[in-house]
């Protein structure tokens, strides 16, 4: 079969990771943070947080982005966390 027809296998929300991209100071990451931190405590998912103010390659990336979210190291929003659309992305 080919790889483009595949369905990749669906992960459980524990096994999901979301990572908040963010920076010291910035009220939206914090809002960010609330949100996140909610919607994983729901579905079981983990969270960590990338501070990009500690990494060159992350404030390249990500400076006029933030609060950057990422779901299993993929983009899945910036600005502002809609915590039912997050909750469909990781399967809750």
């Amino acid at each position: 079969m080919s790889p483009l027809l595949r369905r990749k296998e669906k992960k459980r929300p524990g096994e999901r990771l979301v990572t908040l991209i963010g920076k010291p100071g910035c009220h939206l990451c914090d809002d960010a943070q609330e949100v996140i931190e909610k919607v994983c405590a729901e579905v079981g998912a983990q969270w960590e947080k990338k501070d990009i103010s500690q990494d060159a390659e992350l404030y390249r990336l990500h400076w006029e982005q933030i609060p950057v979210v990422l779901v299993d190291g993929e983009q899945h929003t910036f600005w502002r966390v809609n915590p039912d659309r997050l909750r469909r992305a990781l399967g809750g």
